[in-house]
C-alpha cells in the first residue's frame, strides 16, 4: 500500500476529520481548526497515518495540544477498540511464538506500519477522562518491559464506569480486543 493519498483522499479525510473536530470541541478547547488543517497539509506522512487510523475504523480526532512541542496530538476515539486492529496478540515476538492458529499481525506491527505509537496505560486512561471507551471491547497498551520480559502484556477497558488494566500471554488474541493508537501532528 502507498503511502501517498490522492488529492480526493485527501480532501475526503479533512472533512471528515473537521466535523469530528467540530463536533467533539470539549476534547481540544482552544484548538483551532484552520491551524491543524495547515499542519496536517504540511505533513503529508501524518495525513496518511490519520487515513489508515480512519480506515480501519479508529474515528481520530485531537485530544490534546502539546504547546510547548508545537504539536497536536490525535487518538483513536471510536467507542470500542477500532475493529479492523482486532484479532491481534501484542507484538512481532509473541506472533512468532506461536505454533498454530496465529493471527494475521500483531498489534505493535500494525501501529508501526500505520506510523502510530499504541497508548501507554497513562494516556488510555487520560482518554478515558474524555468520554466512556471500551465499554464492550478492551485495547492493548504499551507494556512495561519488565513485564514483556516474562511473556505477558497489558490491555485495558472500561466496565462499571472504571477503568481496568489487566495482563494476558502477549501471545493471546481475541475478537474483541485491539488497540488504540496515537499520532503527533
Amino acid at each position: 500500500m502507498s503511502n501517498k493519498l490522492s488529492i480526493i483522499q485527501s480532501q475526503d479525510l479533512l472533512a471528515i476529520l473537521e466535523e469530528r473536530f467540530k463536533k467533539n470541541m470539549h476534547r481540544h478547547e482552544g484548538a483551532e481548526w484552520t491551524v491543524v488543517r495547515e499542519k496536517l497539509e504540511a505533513n503529508s506522512d501524518k495525513l496518511w497515518s490519520l487515513y489508515r487510523m480512519e480506515e480501519s475504523g479508529g474515528e481520530p480526532d485531537i485530544i490534546a495540544n502539546d504547546q510547548q512541542a508545537g504539536e497536536y496530538i490525535f487518538c483513536d476515539c471510536s467507542a470500542e477498540s477500532p475493529k479492523g486492529r482486532r484479532s491481534v496478540c501484542y507484538d512481532r515476538e509473541a506472533l512468532n511464538a506461536r505454533k498454530k492458529n496465529k493471527p494475521e499481525t500483531s498489534a505493535m506491527d500494525m501501529a508501526a506500519d500505520m506510523g502510530i505509537e499504541i497508548l501507554t496505560e497513562g494516556q488510555y486512561r487520560q482518554l478515558q477522562r474524555l468520554g466512556e471507551f471500551d465499554l464492550k471491547t478492551s485495547s492493548w497498551v504499551k507494556t512495561p518491559p519488565f513485564i514483556r520480559q516474562r511473556g505477558g502484556a497489558i490491555f485495558c477497558d472500561r466496565r462499571y464506569d472504571t477503568v481496568f488494566m489487566y495482563h494476558n500471554g502477549a501471545d493471546s488474541y481475541y475478537a474483541a480486543r485491539g488497540f488504540r493508537g496515537l499520532l503527533k501532528v
